[in-house]
């Protein structure tokens, strides 16, 4: 019995790892004006991931200025507009077109506002109640560290945004607690992916001088965007 229950085991194990082996994330490289930063692509939020590639394949990406920076919160990019924009000029809207949006992929807690991560910016919920993202804009989110009285009142304007549909769980306070984010987005943007090399060029995109519009006073452009891993999902 001991013999068969081994074999067992060993046959399991042999089957998790060949599923492990079948799920890749696709991956993609910015080369930037401050470095290289390398994010990966959530297969769990499948609309963002395919858009973000073809999106990164046509060339999208190429150019376009870091045009919104708060330190302590996030960087943002992908508006079109930015690649020719002259100093001073007010960016964010884009050039998107209605039926550009991507559906909204929540997929808390397993993915949430963390430093790190990835979120696509959206219109506001005044006109834009299902929160569909934008299709070429995005943030990267630095954030910061919560107490848990911060998060106590973070909880409270989550469930004013959201109608009480999403809550933090103890998983993800501990994680705003030790490691910082953005816990407020959580559950009106779409968290599609994140940093695994990098976050020191973030870090030092977050600091730079920017004006009251929160563009920074020097340009910090992504040069080149490019996939660098293909994904496969397991079947």
């Amino acid at each position: 019995m001991k013999r068969i229950a081994s074999i067992t085991v060993l046959v399991l194990m042999a089957c998790m790892t060949a599923m492990a082996q079948k799920e890749q994330r696709a991956q993609v490289t910015f080369k930037t004006d401050k470095g290289t930063i390398v994010v990966e692509l959530l297969n769990e939020t499948p609309l963002h991931r395919d858009n973000f590639i073809r999106q990164v394949k046509a060339g999208t990406y190429n150019g376009v200025l870091w045009h919104r920076v708060i330190n302590k919160f996030i960087i943002q990019t992908g508006d079109r507009l930015s690649k020719h924009a002259k100093p001073g000029e007010l960016l964010g809207e884009g050039d998107e077109k209605p039926g550009d949006e991507i559906p909204a992929e929540f997929r808390v807690p397993e993915f949430f506002h963390r430093r790190g991560m990835l979120n696509a910016a959206r219109e506001g919920d005044d006109v834009n109640p299902q929160k569909a993202s934008s299709s070429t804009q995005f943030t990267i989110v630095t954030g910061r560290t919560f107490t848990d009285e911060e998060l106590d009142r973070t909880q409270k304007r989550i469930d004013e945004w959201t109608g009480g549909t999403f809550k933090l769980t103890e998983a993800m306070r501990e994680v705003y607690k030790t490691e910082g984010g953005a816990p407020h987005l959580d559950g009106s943007y779409t968290v599609f992916g994140q940093v695994v090399s990098g976050m020191d060029v973030v870090d030092a995109i977050q600091v730079v001088e920017t004006d009251k519009n929160d563009r920074p006073l020097e340009d910090i452009r992504i040069i080149k965007a490019k996939v660098t891993k293909k994904y496969k999902v397991r079947k």
